[in-house]
């Protein structure tokens, strides 16, 4: 059993992200597909620990282990919450439900400060581009100009709204690079003072609920730990190489 074993049979949460979910999609856009598994228990209790996450075994397919998966979401990191929130769900189980319902416990204005650094980051690349070639790489402007306008929101309202809705149009002229970079350098400065200015007025914890996400986790390990497959079994499958094996 190889590592994309268990996106096929453990996962509890399937979904697209992207521009598809961003409500950016264009002729030949990619389906980008992520997903959370809770590998079995009982595989923690070797020497080998399984995967933290799995390429595949699609194309553009990318799944967390779900304690992996948690743990970057507490620390507000965009891609995970824009994954939990994309309103392209492709599959869910009970557990998967659960995790879903967890998703506000996520949220805090901790994300002020994991977007912004991601922000300044790919802020950064763009001015290396324009320096260097005269010009960003203009996929990233639009994408970058949606996450600042995301996390307004989120500070804003208390809710991450992944779709860009009726701002679809503007930021895809910014992608065929219609709109002059000035202009699209100060969208971005306005952007990025709005939404410091949300940030002590925003209606998010200051922290995410860690007790009740470690609640969900602890919780979902010891059921899987009691499901009716024995240890032996799995430990078999790897000696015999059909079991999970570390990337």
């Amino acid at each position: 059993m190889q590592p994309e074993t268990l996106v096929r049979d453990h996962t509890v949460y399937a979904c697209v992200t992207g521009s598809r979910a961003f409500g950016l999609a264009t002729e030949g856009s990619d389906a980008d597909r992520r997903g959370v598994f809770l590998a079995p228990t009982p595989l923690y209790w070797r020497f080998e620990k399984p995967p933290t996450h799995v390429e595949g075994p699609l194309e553009e397919q990318f799944s967390w282990e779900l304690e992996r998966f948690c743990e970057l979401a507490l620390n507000a990191n965009p891609n995970i919450l824009e994954c939990l929130h994309s309103p392209l769900v492709e599959y869910v189980d009970d557990t998967g439900r659960e995790l879903l319902a967890l998703r506000g416990a996520f949220l805090s204005r901790v994300a002020h400060r994991t977007f912004a650094r991601y922000a300044l980051g790919q802020r950064r690349k763009l001015d290396a581009d324009v320096r260097n070639h005269g010009a960003p790489r203009w996929k990233h402007a639009m994408h970058l100009l949606r996450l600042l306008m995301s996390a307004g929101d989120l500070l804003r309202t208390g809710t991450l709204t992944v779709d860009v809705g009726d701002r679809r149009e503007r930021l895809l002229a910014v992608k065929r690079g219609e709109v002059p970079w000035p202009e699209v350098e100060s969208w971005m400065a306005r952007l990025a003072t709005e939404t410091e200015e949300e940030v002590d007025r925003s209606p998010l914890p200051a922290e995410p609920d860690r007790r009740r996400v470690e609640d969900f986790l602890v919780r979902t390990r010891r059921a899987s730990a009691l499901q009716p497959a024995p240890y032996d079994e799995l430990v078999q499958g790897v000696v015999d190489g059909r079991g999970i094996r570390q990337r």
